[in-house]
């Protein structure tokens, strides 16, 4: 362990506010996007880029539909996103030193 970690740490997951949905979503497994916008503070054109690049890498799945003529937008951790975040978080602790 230890440096040898430092390859194994998921890019696409590693900045700070793709690392912060993604520990969201990981304890919720799903929330729609206002709900990721007010606890991550983020503007909604941020938090709409890294959404995208999530889904891109297959780690969340995006669920749009309306609500009372309102548009909703759903995003859950997919398993593959779950199984990602799970190495992330081990090679971290590799880093580290657990």
């Amino acid at each position: 362990m230890g440096l040898n970690d430092l390859g194994r740490i998921d890019e696409v997951i590693h900045g700070r506010m793709r690392l912060g949905i993604m520990v969201y979503l990981a304890d919720a497994e799903a929330a729609d996007f206002t709900e990721l916008k007010t606890v991550l503070e983020a503007t909604q054109g941020n938090l709409s880029v890294h959404i995208k690049k999530l889904e891109e890498a297959g780690y969340v799945a995006v669920a749009k539909s309306f609500v009372n003529n309102k548009p909703l937008t759903r995003v859950s951790i997919t398993p593959e996103g779950r199984k990602a975040f799970a190495g992330y978080l081990e090679a971290l602790g590799g880093l580290i030193g657990r």
